[in-house]
C-alpha cells in the first residue's frame, strides 16, 4: 500500500509542476514586458527633466516680474573680467575686504571673482559696473560712510 501512496504523491506532484510550469512562464514574460517599460519610463523622466531645466536656465532667473526681465533685457549686457576688478582695486588702493563693503557683498565672493573662480550675478555686476564709474575720492567718501 505505501507503493500505491508514493507512487500517487510523486505523480500528483509532477501534474502541478507541469500545470505551475505554464503558469510561472506567463508571469516572467509579463514581469520582463514591465521591467522593460519601467527603464523606458525613467529614461523618458529624465530626459523630460533635463529639458525643464534647460529652459528654465534659458528663461532667466525665477523670481523676476516680466518689467524686470524686459529691462534686464533692454540693458546691454554687462561684461565681467576678474583682472579689471582686480586692477580697479589696486588703483583705488583698496583691500579686498573694503572692495567687498563698496558692493555691498562678501569678501570671499570679491576673492573668488578676482580670482575667476566663479562670476557675479546680475545684480552684482550692476553694482561692479556702478562701483567702476567712481573715482578715488568717492570710493574712499562711500567706504567711510
Amino acid at each position: 500500500m505505501s507503493t500505491l501512496i508514493s507512487s500517487l504523491k510523486s505523480e500528483i506532484a509532477r501534474v502541478a509542476r507541469k500545470e505551475l510550469k505554464e503558469e510561472l512562464l506567463a508571469i516572467r514574460k509579463s514581469t520582463t514586458a514591465h521591467r522593460s517599460e519601467i527603464a523606458a519610463l525613467k529614461r523618458q523622466v529624465k530626459s523630460l527633466a533635463a529639458a525643464l531645466k534647460a529652459s528654465t536656465r534659458s528663461s532667466g532667473p525665477k523670481g523676476k516680474s516680466a518689467s524686470e526681465s524686459d529691462e534686464a533685457a533692454a540693458s546691454p549686457s554687462i561684461r565681467f573680467s576678474p583682472q579689471r576688478l582686480a586692477n580697479f582695486r589696486s588703483k583705488m588702493g583698496i583691500t579686498q575686504a573694503q572692495l567687498a563693503a563698496l558692493l555691498e557683498v562678501s569678501y570671499l565672493s570679491v576673492h573668488k571673482w578676482e580670482a575667476g573662480t566663479s562670476k557675479p550675478r546680475a545684480a552684482q555686476l550692476q553694482k561692479i559696473a556702478a562701483a567702476l564709474k567712481l573715482g578715488k575720492r568717492e570710493v574712499l567718501k562711500k567706504l567711510q560712510e
